[in-house]
């Protein structure tokens, strides 16, 4: 044997045991680079004894070593030989044969698949090897086995093997044995079985190949008792079986040697009776479903319940549930036992009306405050309702009623949760829509109205259950003004006034709107504001004041206002009154004030005033020239500007001045005059001012003449302008005066002890009723000259 591809050439020289058997191994090793040939010898181990030997050439690499003894151990020796049978190098393996080759006693087959072969053991085998295979070469197969006998699987049945056997032990196997040949059986028939019934089972199978005859046996389970049957058929009923009980079937086929197959055992179970239904309820835990009952049936592993609307349940108990279950159904409901042989004939149906539906839609009427109905449509198969309402203050009440409706006290200002319920004897209906119901707010209780201007009332109230907003409103005819206000306090304003407004109070919430049945109050605005329209001076120290006004059943009072402590009022339902006792020379302010059972209006616009000027409280006229006075007063109150009179029948003077005084000329002497004064205000107000009367002084007399007399006297003449009135004439030289006054009615008089050569001034003049002389008489001037020692010429010189 030589191996040329993966022998390495080397120095040295290694060697290794490929392969052993019983009595022979076959050994390997290394080419040595110059050797000749090889020697191969086997000794028994620890002997130095060579026991055989084999030769090989140059070129070869692995050879045998033969007539060994069976499980044995020996040491084997490779030597590379020289040309002349010289060693040049040398190695040893130990190693062991194989167990000796075993015999087969028997090879049969009882199963189609296998062959069971009784072989002899051998000495130092520790296993063994069967060896089975066709004779046309289509099957081969090696299975190790530890003892006799051993079994050949995954064969074809009733098919011809020659088999064979190898012992082994851990140096290798032994050649194999002389071969035995063996048929295997028939395969078993493959049953398939059903129950048709409660009381059959039908068994059928596929033909067997080169079957002849098939043998079925039967019996129940937990029995002793069977039965056979012998039949050339592929298929057998099995009848008046006990329902729901196990049944095993066994049988083979028979080959035409007569030799039994493999025998195959199926057990069936027969069909369930039918169970009896014993209750139908309704559970509503954890969902809503119909809880079925039934007796157990012997052989059931499973029950279904059927419902005619489609739903099914299932259960190994004696119940189960239908779910989900619908409000408002009727159910016809079957159960039907089940094992593994199908289901039983349905039990006989039960009419079942399943809980009612939940009342939908709900609603509530509430025609009249406080008083609701809870209504709700007709439910089928419902035998009365069941109405739950909860405040939302915690307190709950619950109605029951064969009707479609509930009556309830309902609170104003709350909210309810209501829910309806429908029952029968299934039980009540699912929960259905739950309505949640506000009731309207309540109406404001302690409501006060009350006018803080005269365009305003201030409305107040105690806070209400169930308001989120509230609307004040004050009506009157088409005016209405509204405040919306979350606190319960509201002004209204820009009101008319006059006016009697009818003021609610409207709580509003976002569910129901505004409560519209609450009581209004009625309450009246201030009177309207009067108009002055006139106010006209009736004399120095009173007014007339008029207004207008649409206030009705008003009193009025009208204020004069001055400085400090100078106010004056009067009073009237109509529209004038008369202030009097009024300050001269005074500014007023004059307002009016409507006032009513609702208050006070609003003071009419200020209209001012100014009186009259006070008169000067004292006056003089004072006689200035003949035709000339000069009138003096003192300052009066008010008075800007002033106009003087003097009257009388036979001639008027005045003078117009913002002074105190005036001088007036145009006056006739020894006249009487009326003396008045009028005093304007800068606005032209005027004080009419009389006083006592004032005459004027005499006339001075004209036609004055001087005419010298005897004894150094001088006479005096003049033309008196009345006979009535003194006169006096007063001659005035240097260093002398010389006066004489005539008797009433004389119009001349003399003077003595005139010194000549003097001039002299010459005055005369009436005297005043008090003997007093008029002093505004122009004096003339005159020279005496002398005669002698008399008075000479007297001469005018003119007026001085």
């Amino acid at each position: 044997m030589k191996l040329e591809d993966d022998v390495i050439t080397g120095s040295t020289i290694s060697v290794n045991i490929f392969t052993v058997t019983s009595k022979s191994a076959v050994v390997r090793w290394s080419r040595y680079e110059g050797a000749q040939s090889y020697r191969v010898t086997a000794s028994l181990r620890n002997s130095p004894v060579p026991v055989v030997f084999a030769s090989f050439g140059q070129n070869t690499v692995m050879g045998s070593v033969n007539s060994l003894s069976p499980n044995t151990a020996y040491t084997f020796r490779v030597e590379a030989l020289g040309s002349f049978m010289n060693v040049l190098a040398d190695d040893i393996v130990d190693g062991s044969t194989a167990p000796d080759v075993p015999t087969i006693q028997v090879a049969s087959s009882k199963e189609s698949q296998s062959v069971t072969v009784e072989f002899t053991e051998e000495s130092g085998a520790t296993s063994y090897i069967l060896r089975a295979e066709t004779s046309d070469g289509s099957f081969f197969s090696e299975t190790p086995v530890v003892i006799s006998p051993g079994t050949v699987t995954n064969l074809q049945p009733y098919t011809d093997y020659t088999l064979s056997v190898m012992s082994v032990n851990s140096a290798g196997r032994s050649q194999p044995s002389i071969s035995a040949q063996a048929k295997t059986v028939l395969p078993a028939p493959q049953f398939n079985t059903s129950s048709p019934s409660n009381s059959s089972i039908l068994v059928k199978w596929e033909p067997v190949n080169h079957a002849v005859l098939y043998s079925l046996n039967i019996i129940k389970d937990s029995s002793y008792n069977r039965s056979r049957y012998n039949t050339t058929d592929t298929l057998k009923n099995f009848e008046n079986l006990e329902p729901g009980t196990i049944y095993c079937i066994k049988g083979n086929a028979w080959s035409p040697e007569q030799i039994p197959g493999d025998d195959y055992t199926v057990c069936q179970i027969t069909r369930p009776s039918t169970p009896q239904t014993t209750e139908v309820l309704v559970s509503f835990i954890p969902v809503a479903g119909i809880v079925v009952s039934w007796d157990l049936v012997q052989g059931a592993d499973q029950y279904v319940a059927l419902s005619s609307t489609g739903q099914n349940c299932s259960s190994s108990s004696n119940s189960c549930t239908l779910s989900p279950l619908v409000c408002g159904e009727v159910h016809s409901i079957t159960v039907t036992a089940v094992n593994q042989a199908g289901p039983s004939i349905p039990s006989l149906p039960i009419q079942f009306i399943s809980f009612p539906c939940p009342p939908q839609p709900i609603w509530v009427e509430e025609v009249v405050a406080g008083n609701c109905s809870v209504r709700w449509s007709s439910v089928p198969h419902a035998e009365y309702y069941t109405t739950f309402i909860k405040s939302d203050d915690g307190i709950e009440e619950t109605c029951n009623s064969t009707q479609t409706s509930c009556h309830f006290y309902c609170r104003c200002g709350y909210s309810y949760i209501m829910s309806v319920f429908a029952h029968n004897q299934a039980g009540p209906s699912p929960p259905g829509p739950v309505l949640n119901y506000t009731t309207l707010p309540c109406c404001p209780e302690h409501t006060t109205v009350s006018l803080v201007s005269w365009e305003t009332l201030m409305i107040k109230w105690d806070p209400v259950r169930g308001a989120d907003l509230y609307e004040t409103r004050a009506a009157v005819a088409s005016q209405v003004i509204l405040c919306n206000d979350t606190a319960p306090v509201c002004a209204l304003s820009d009101l008319t006034c006059n006016s009697r407004y009818s003021v609610v109070v409207i709580p509003c919430n976002d569910l129901r709107g505004c409560n519209l049945t609450c009581n209004p109050q009625s309450h009246e605005t201030a009177p309207c504001m009067p108009e002055i329209i006139s106010v006209s001076q009736s004399n120095t120290s009173s007014v007339l004041v008029t207004w207008n006004s649409e206030n009705s059943a008003a009193n009025y009072t009208v204020s004069v206002i001055g400085t400090v402590g100078d106010t004056h009022n009067c009073h009237s339902n109509g529209t004038s009154c008369q202030v009097s006792n009024l300050s001269c020379g005074s500014i007023y302010e004059i307002t009016a004030i409507a006032l009513s059972s609702a208050g006070e209006s609003m003071p009419s616009y200020t209209v001012p005033l100014e009186t009259a000027p006070c008169c000067p409280a004292s006056l003089t006229v004072s006689q200035v020239t003949q035709a000339m006075t000069n009138v003096t007063w003192s300052s009066a109150v008010g008075g800007q500007t002033y106009i003087v009179s003097l009257s009388s029948p036979r001639g008027n003077a005045q003078c117009h001045t913002v002074e105190t005084e005036c001088l007036m000329g145009c006056v006739t002497c020894g006249n009487n005059y009326t003396v008045s004064l009028e005093a304007f205000s800068r606005t032209g107000h005027k004080a009419d001012c009389t006083y006592h009367g004032f005459s004027t002084s005499e006339c001075c007399p004209s036609g004055i003449r001087l005419f010298r007399g005897a004894n150094n006297t001088l006479r005096v003449y003049w033309r008196s302008n009345s006979i009535l009135t003194n006169y006096t004439a007063e001659v005035v030289g240097s260093g002398s005066t010389h006066v004489c006054s005539p008797e009433l009615g004389s119009n001349m008089c003399d003077v003595s002890e005139i010194v000549c050569g003097q001039v002299y001034s010459v005055v005369v003049a009436p005297l005043n009723r008090d003997g007093t002389r008029v002093q505004f008489c122009s004096s003339r001037i005159y020279s005496v000259s002398c005669s002698g020692n008399n008075v000479g010429m007297v001469l005018y010189r003119g007026r001085r």
